[in-house]
């Protein structure tokens, strides 16, 4: 059975949970559009010092309310049984409990969830022995791809839009990777 290594925010999630909370604490009317960056404290012009006080207050709120990404659910739950799914996150592990309980109410079926604590998901992914990556961090996507040598599919956002090898497959939403799944695995 393959295994899918499956990032959490802002691929599973939709990638504008964290609009609203930027936009309230930091007194902003941003759309995802603005965000072209993924490093946040370039786009808001704040330092990272500030940006890390409140992201580190405000995380278990907004990952307890995040939304699901268009289709992520309807697709995850087609490939439950057909793929071992593995979530590997940033996330710090003393997120674990709030991040299984999203996964619980949203009803979501996982095999694996690993919060790592670090944007560095290589190793963790080479430990699983992951055959395919979601994701929608750019040098993610790209050093996962190089270093791994699997396809990796990377969900379009503003802040993701550097080219990308051949290995690292553009997607809209979960119906288009769901596609390209299917016909890579044939």
């Amino acid at each position: 059975m393959k295994r899918f290594g499956i990032d959490i925010d802002g691929t599973v999630t939709c990638p504008t949970s964290l609009v609203p909370y930027i936009n309230k604490e930091f007194n902003l009317d941003l759309t995802l559009n603005d965000i072209t960056k993924y490093e946040l404290t370039e786009v808001l012009d704040i330092t990272p010092e500030v940006f890390a006080n409140w992201f580190n207050k405000a995380e278990p709120e907004i990952y307890s309310q995040s939304p699901l990404a268009v289709g992520a659910k309807e697709v995850l739950d087609q490939w439950k049984e057909q793929y071992e799914l593995y979530f590997i996150s940033a996330r710090p592990s003393n997120l674990f409990d709030i991040t299984k309980n999203w996964f619980t109410t949203k009803e979501l079926l996982y095999h694996h969830i690993e919060l790592i604590g670090s944007h560095y998901k290589v190793a963790t992914a080479k430990k699983h022995n992951v055959d395919i990556f979601f994701e929608d961090k750019h040098d993610n996507a790209v050093s996962i791809h190089e270093e791994l040598d699997i396809p990796v599919i990377l969900f379009n956002t503003p802040y993701n839009q550097d080219p990308v090898p051949k290995g690292v497959i553009r997607v809209n939403d979960w119906f288009e990777a769901q596609s390209w799944v299917e016909h890579w695995g044939k």
